[in-house]
């Protein structure tokens, strides 16, 4: 592979190809996917009108490509058991971005950690049982981490999950 096709995925070095353009049905594709993960093979195809061969290789190839990075449930966290949810934002050492999100990674209740740019580092959001929990978390785990210099929480009160909807046709992922 040539220097100038190599790019970094996920924040590892490894050389990975540039992304190969998607066409109409494999955008299609993903929109179904992302409103219903379990949609069968049959079903995806005869929506984007391809043979199940042809749906079959296309997902695949998405999934190789790392288009597709996995398949899951949404989940209403409330009715989970994880009544607390936060933002919390970090200010860290420069240069110490891999490190900390590996030790935010393993935190319990972490579902998103953004790399960001203005007022603070980092963005993350976390699930807890209730605020004891979600105390315990921000002042004993997240501040311990020695490239982390700063925090603020933001409570989260109620939450929409925007997810795919059929009246936003042009949305890819």
């Amino acid at each position: 592979m040539a220097p100038e096709q190599m790019a970094e995925r996920d924040g590892d070095p490894e050389p990975v190809a540039p992304p190969r353009p998607l066409d109409s049905v494999d955008r299609d594709i993903l929109r179904i996917l992302r409103t219903d993960g379990r949609a069968s093979i049959r079903a995806v195809a005869e929506r984007v009108h391809v043979s199940r061969a042809n749906a079959y290789a296309r997902i695949n190839r998405l999934v190789e490509d790392g288009v597709i990075r996995g398949f899951s449930a949404r989940v209403n966290h409330e009715r989970a058991g994880q009544a607390a949810s936060a933002y919390i934002t970090l200010k860290i050492v420069q240069n110490s971005w891999r490190t900390v999100r590996e030790q935010l990674q393993a935190l319990p209740g972490a579902t998103h950690i953004a790399l960001v740019s203005g007022d603070f580092d980092v963005l993350l959001l976390v699930h807890t049982p209730d605020n004891r929990a979600l105390r315990e978390l921000v002042l004993t785990k997240i501040q311990a981490i020695p490239e982390v210099l700063s925090t603020r929480t933001l409570l989260v009160f109620e939450e929409t999950d925007l997810g795919p909807r059929p009246d936003r046709p042009a949305e890819l992922a």
